[in-house]
């Protein structure tokens, strides 16, 4: 088989780190970080501890800094590299994992822009009914989708255009919440415990944002142009994805101050609206609604490349058609006949992290221990001879087993969620990512002894 079925083609490599840090800044510059930060602050921790947690937690980027330098080095994207780990079918498990992650993704943000949309027009005066909310979902949708049709070298422009606009747009937000924070109340906010308060803030952090983007990490990466330095795709994708997100958070630590209910509420869009002045509400929600769409470029494209790796053969077109059936119906069920569906996703995706932080740790161990020199084209074949790389996959299978031993959340308890781990689910999601690595240096060892 020819490389380039493999490898990305040379003429497509045409990223440069300054478009990629723009893509990664766009698809964190996303208001939710907000709401992050108010969800620190409810780990009963001190302001310092919360800011400390935001940072540790938003650095965690160098996870995905490091897939997207692997993905450059080989010009492979992220998936087609995992079959080496795994084996052309073991690999398939792990890859659909992560296909419904990015389609879950895409569904909650399709669904959170459309509320936004919706409640944009609302302060125009826009009648609020199930018509204009049909066709609220329709126009974001349709811009989500349209990005299907995109080379990756026009996406790249598209997501710096929306990192300085809708960026920009959410400065002034930030600085308007700046300015209305109790900061003698921030100041004044008791220290928490490091263990059972600090360390699953920044868990959960790193559960909700680095861990899941680096699935689609090196999907960007092996688009690079060949002459940038590793250390500036490393350093451009970490710093990109971390620096609006740990500002983003820093400032939801202090607008907690002023709506302590922010997270646990069930609208948090809604409680930050009534913080900002009335005249800014229509920018408001454009930034909102704006900021998600980013998000969605980078979840959509991967979605696709990942849904290709699986061995679904479909073109382009066909491809476009099934993601968007699939998110529409899922919208469509949420927005109109179901009203809990975010709290139950959530769930969803805790299960969902388990599975990809101990996909994610197999994988980088693997490439430090096994691909020192590279990767073997052959191993990363859709033909190839190895279907089942067994060290990769018992590794998988252990350490997601025992990040399943440890959670605890509204729909299952391990029988080891006990003491830190009781309440704290996010942190099921480092004890599979450790396990994977133990295991892994385990089974090097006993074949290095053998």
């Amino acid at each position: 088989m020819d490389n380039e079925f493999v490898k990305v083609p040379e003429k497509d490599k045409t990223l440069s780190p300054g478009k990629l840090f723009y893509n990664w800044f766009a698809a964190n510059i996303g208001i939710m970080g907000f709401v992050y930060g108010a969800i620190i602050v409810s780990y009963h921790l001190s302001f310092w501890q919360s800011v400390t947690a935001s940072l540790i937690g938003a650095l965690t980027f160098a996870i995905p800094g490091w897939v997207a330098m692997i993905g450059q080095r080989e010009g492979v994207t992220t998936f087609k590299m995992s079959r080496a780990t795994f084996g052309t079918h073991g690999n398939k498990i792990p890859n659909f994992m992560a296909w419904l992650n990015m389609v879950g993704w895409l569904a909650v943000n399709v669904i959170t822009g459309t509320l936004l949309f919706s409640a944009m027009l609302k302060t125009i005066h826009v009648p609020q009914t199930g018509f204009t909310k049909f066709i609220c979902l329709v126009v974001f949708a349709g811009l989500v989708f349209l990005s299907g049709i995109f080379k990756e070298d026009t996406l790249a422009k598209i997501q710096t255009w929306l990192s300085w606009i809708f960026g920009g747009l959410t400065l002034v937000m930030l600085i308007m919440f700046l300015m209305n924070a109790n900061w003698g109340e921030a100041f004044a906010m008791k220290p928490g415990s490091w263990v059972t308060g600090w360390l699953p803030a920044v868990a959960f952090i790193a559960a909700g944002s680095s861990i899941s983007w680096s699935m689609a990490a090196a999907d960007w990466g092996a688009y690079v142009h060949p002459n940038t330095k590793p250390s500036a795709t490393f350093w451009n994708t970490t710093l990109g994805a971390a620096t609006p997100l740990f500002i983003l958070m820093a400032g939801g630590v202090l607008l907690s101050t002023i709506s302590p209910s922010l997270a646990s509420a069930s609208d948090p869009y809604q409680v930050m609206y009534g913080v900002i002045p009335g005249w800014f509400g229509f920018l408001y929600f454009l930034v909102a609604a704006g900021g998600i769409i980013p998000q969605c470029l980078v979840s959509f494209r991967s979605a696709r490349i990942n849904l290709s790796t699986i061995g679904i053969e479909v073109s382009q077109k066909r491809s476009l058609i099934l993601h968007a059936v699939i998110i529409i119906l899922i919208s469509i069920y949420v927005l109109f006949i179901s009203g809990d569906f975010l709290s139950n996703f959530e769930l969803f995706l805790n299960f969902l992290g388990i599975c990809l932080a101990s996909w994610v740790a197999i994988f980088l161990v693997d490439s430090v221990i096994y691909r020192k020199n590279g990767y073997d084209v052959k191993l990363m074949e859709p033909n190839s001879s190895v279907h089942y790389n067994w060290p990769g996959i018992i590794s998988w299978i252990i350490a997601t087993i025992f990040g399943f031993l440890f959670t605890s959340n509204a729909a299952y308890r391990g029988p080891f969620a006990h003491g830190i781990f009781e309440n704290n689910s996010s942190l099921a999601v480092f004890v599979s990512g450790i396990a994977a690595i133990i295991v892994m240096f385990i089974k090097s060892s006993d074949k290095q002894e053998d």
